[in-house]
């Protein structure tokens, strides 16, 4: 098999059809179908389900999508590592990070980065923390900034610090304005949360969950959003109170659209995780910014030595 025929493999896989993946290789469909059918035919296994539309991956499909994955990012690190022998630090690192992790702290990491960087360009992608883990590890990124860890053994995570959780209500809420609140003040309050992530007790919606219990709250009334900017604004029309990273409500907070109540009792911190790929190449640029984002904590991997 050639390379080609991986890069397009990963193309239907990632668009879901055999026509969005010509579209994003700039190839007809009948050069797309040729290229899976030798793929399929050098493995001898059926990879994709052929459906009106669309493309599903075979058991043999998901199979091989791990290694495909990682062929396509070792040639990328093969291509970085003889550039940088032959140029020096050019070229760009990406980052992948949750967008509500760029605040000040952040913000002052790249800016040193960018200050020691010279040529190197610094390309910035926001996703959501399980699709910053898939970008890493698909190589699509060099470093990613997430919340919580993702326990992967082709992964090597850093400490990158924490940030606090606020309980945020309406600005009239009956509440706004009364200082260290006990839990049972918070009794017959409704609730706005993420959906616990199936698999993961290191989620936000497990987060959520385990405070309300621990502060005897758990018989509470939890509306689940699957969006942290429609929680925001859920908690603003006075649907529900919501716990919420800090640094996505300090616009809010600030413009008093939103109150932050004081309850020691729910008082929470989730850890921020820096990542990349085990065996992934590093350029000497990507090991300075690495460290800058993980400055502040021992730089102890937290992943499994696999």
């Amino acid at each position: 098999m050639d390379i080609d025929e991986v890069r397009t493999f990963l193309a239907i896989a990632e668009t879901g059809g055999f026509t969005r993946a010509g579209q994003r290789l700039h190839r007809s469909q009948p050069a797309i179908s040729r290229r899976i059918d030798q793929l399929e035919h050098e493995l001898g296994a059926t990879l994709f389900e052929r459906m009106r539309g669309r493309a599903r991956l075979t058991e043999a499909g998901r199979a091989f999508l791990p290694h495909a994955e990682a062929a396509l990012a070792a040639l990328k690190d093969g291509h970085d590592a003889v550039r940088d022998l032959q140029a020096g630090p050019s070229g760009a690192i990406s980052l992948a990070l949750v967008g509500t992790l760029a605040d000040t702290r952040i913000v002052d990491s790249l800016r040193r980065f960018a200050r020691r960087a010279g040529k190197v360009r610094l390309e910035l992608r926001t996703a959501s923390s399980a699709e910053v883990t898939d970008l890493v590890r698909r190589g699509e990124a060099t470093l990613g900034l997430r919340y919580f860890t993702s326990n992967r053994a082709d992964l090597v995570e850093l400490g990158a610090g924490s940030e606090a959780m606020r309980v945020v209500a309406t600005r009239d809420h009956r509440l706004a304005g009364r200082r260290r609140l006990r839990a049972q003040d918070l009794a017959g309050e409704r609730w706005i949360g993420f959906p616990p992530t199936p698999g993961d007790r290191d989620s936000s919606g497990h987060l959520l969950a385990r405070q309300l219990v621990r502060a005897g709250l758990d018989d509470a009334d939890v509306t689940l959003i699957d969006s942290l900017t429609a929680q925001k604004r859920l908690a603003q029309a006075g649907f529900g109170l919501a716990l919420v990273p800090e640094s996505s409500v300090r616009d809010e907070l600030r413009q008093r659209t939103l109150v932050a109540l004081d309850v020691p009792a729910l008082r929470a911190a989730i850890p921020i995780t820096a990542l990349h790929r085990r065996h992934g190449y590093l350029t000497p640029a990507a090991r300075t910014l690495l460290a800058l984002l993980t400055a502040k904590n021992p730089a102890t991997a937290r992943s499994r030595q696999g």
